[in-house]
């Protein structure tokens, strides 16, 4: 079978885990702040504060923005939940605006007009590994002093112009998960240039300690272990080999499956690069069958994918209550509909390669 993900764990990775193991230190320790010292260097940012996951990231990060009840954050329908539930553990309003059709990314004109005097923080996603655009977002945020907190979970090593995403905005913030471009099982890191903001991710992360036994207010265990972090470390060392993989495999997909009616192929705007988490197409009424079709197709053929994401976020029952309802966001409506990803990671041989081109090309003759 054909993965639709397949986490890479080689010798560097146990090597590491197996010295922290002989170590003895286990919980937070030196190997947290190696990776923070060297996610910060390989992101451009002069802080980085490492969590036990990307939804802590998200969390962190608004909470060291200052959001709070009344507060409003507005971000994209399409998304995984893990962007919009952290607005939520805040008590703040996530404001909903719809997406550009090509890069699945927000669209930042309709930003502008879902701008409010609440408008405490602006949170876009560089969804499947493409950042948003960007420059004309902080515009926007210049404009009326709004802060911006990337999620860049699915965006490790993505430039915008000569910037990594995680550097753009205010703040940062990546998953670890064991699906991601790097991963250690579970984890997530925040990156920021500001040091205020960093000292209050820290104590955020370990229950709003600041001193032993001493508290500020409320925190979380967010704490990441110097198991997960050796892994990382690792990880981080070749972030851009596997980058270069995923680019590579999905230069050959577009060209392989390039100019079949009803199959419109992943876009990556000027100016920036795509690290393609997902390689993701758009299955259109023109293709020769259905989408869920085509699923069962390529399984019986041993090759998997998936559907990121199925539904928008705005379709789920606690975010629907707060006002909004099917036809509010119709490009995202449209993109859950008709997305499928392919495999792309950097296991993916030439072999499967061809096998993915050449079953859906025989499937776009097929009759439904």
């Amino acid at each position: 079978m054909i993965q639709i993900a397949s986490p890479i764990i080689g010798d560097e990775e146990i090597e590491a885990v197996n010295n922290v193991l002989s170590s003895g230190m286990l919980a937070q320790g030196p190997k947290v702040s190696e990776l923070e010292e060297s996610f910060a260097r390989y992101c451009g940012t002069k802080f980085a504060v490492a969590v036990n996951s990307g939804t802590a990231a998200i969390h962190a990060a608004l909470f060291a923005a200052g959001v709070g009840p009344g507060d409003e954050v507005i971000t994209t329908p399409f998304s995984f939940i893990a962007t919009i539930n952290p607005i939520l553990f805040l008590g703040a309003k996530p404001v909903l605006v719809d997406i550009d059709p090509g890069t699945y990314n927000i669209d930042v004109e309709k930003v502008r007009g879902a701008i409010t005097n609440k408008t405490k923080v602006i949170l876009p996603v560089h969804l499947y590994g493409q950042p948003c655009d960007f420059n004309e977002l902080q515009a926007l945020a210049d404009e009326h002093g709004i802060i911006i907190i990337e999620d860049a979970c699915q965006a490790v090593g993505a430039n915008y112009g000569d910037k990594k995403a995680g550097s753009l905005g205010n703040l940062g913030c990546f998953s670890l998960y064991a699906t991601k471009n790097i991963m250690c099982g579970e984890g997530g890191v925040v990156t920021t240039d500001d040091e205020k903001q960093a000292t209050i991710m820290k104590s955020f992360r370990q229950h709003g300690m600041v001193g032993p036994y001493e508290y500020a207010g409320i925190g979380y265990n967010y704490r990441m272990t110097d198991l997960h972090a050796a892994i990382a470390v690792a990880q981080l060392g070749k972030v851009d080999d596997f980058s270069l993989a995923r680019q590579n495999n999905a230069k050959i997909l577009s060209e392989g499956l390039a100019n079949i009616k009803g199959l419109e192929l992943p876009s990556v705007k000027q100016g920036r690069t795509h690290v393609y988490h997902q390689y993701t197409v758009r299955i259109t009424p023109e293709f020769s069958i259905t989408r869920e079709q085509l699923m069962i197709a390529l399984r019986e053929k041993e090759i998997g994918s998936a559907i990121y994401y199925p539904k928008p976020l705005h379709a789920y029952s606690h975010i629907a209550k707060l006002g909004y309802q099917i036809g509010d966001f119709p490009n995202a409506e449209e993109a859950a509909e008709q997305v499928l990803s392919l495999p792309v990671h950097p296991r993916v041989s030439a072999e499967d390669l061809t096998s993915i081109i050449e079953s859906i090309k025989d499937l776009s003759n097929a009759k439904s």
